[in-house]
């Protein structure tokens, strides 16, 4: 399944989408960024709360597949720039934590 599907599935909402087919492997639930860094795996989906600029950072250096901001949690112009320079695909649900990763895993 790629990221564009899983949007269409999920009904999330893209604000950074440079890598739309890239493919999903699994997924992985973090907010401690350090601890995101040495546990995804790549092509994951990530799905947090984190919305700083370091997410950025995290995602490119994991490979996840994208992250998922849940709760509706949103992420200023500056990151959402920077998502798309890096390649970082950004997606926001309003959704619980806990229900953005059910629809997740239901969907892949």
């Amino acid at each position: 399944m790629t990221v564009n599907e899983l949007i269409e599935k999920c009904g999330f909402n893209a604000v950074s989408l440079p890598e739309p087919e890239r493919e999903i492997n699994g997924c992985y639930i973090g907010d401690l960024l350090s601890w995101v860094m040495g546990r995804a795996e790549a092509d994951n989906v990530w799905i947090t709360i984190m919305s700083n600029i370091n997410i950025i950072a995290v995602a490119t250096l994991a490979d996840v597949c994208c992250i998922i901001l849940a709760e509706g949690v949103t992420v200023d112009d500056e990151i959402v720039k920077l998502a798309g320079e890096k390649g970082v695909n950004i997606l926001l649900s309003d959704k619980k934590t806990y229900e953005t990763a059910v629809a997740v895993y239901e969907a892949i």
